[in-house]
C-alpha cells in the first residue's frame, strides 16, 4: 500500500514538472527577418546609421536612424514606420 502511494506521488510530481507548450519560434524569426529588411531599406534611403528597429505589432516596423546633417548641421534622429516585409 505504501509503495503504491509513493509511486502515485512520484508520477504526479513528474507530470507537474513537464514544461508548458511554447509558441513556435519560426514566427518570431520571420518577424525579425521582415524588420531586418525594412531597416536595410530605410538605411539605404536615408543614408543614415541604424539606431534601432522594432516590430510595432500591426505588421509594421519602427526604424530609427541617425541621419547626417548637411554642412555644419548636427545629425538628426529620424524614426520611420514602414511595412514589414
Amino acid at each position: 500500500m505504501l509503495a503504491a502511494l509513493l509511486l502515485s506521488s512520484l508520477t504526479a510530481t513528474a507530470a507537474m514538472a513537464q514544461p508548458a507548450a511554447q509558441a513556435p519560434e519560426p514566427i518570431i524569426e520571420l518577424a525579425q527577418a521582415n524588420c531586418s529588411a525594412a531597416a536595410q531599406q530605410v538605411v539605404a534611403q536615408t543614408g543614415g546609421q541604424l539606431l534601432s528597429v522594432s516590430p510595432s505589432g500591426d505588421g509594421n516596423c519602427n526604424v530609427t536612424v541617425l541621419v547626417p546633417g548637411q554642412g555644419n548641421e548636427r545629425p538628426r534622429k529620424v524614426t520611420v514606420t514602414v511595412p514589414a516585409g
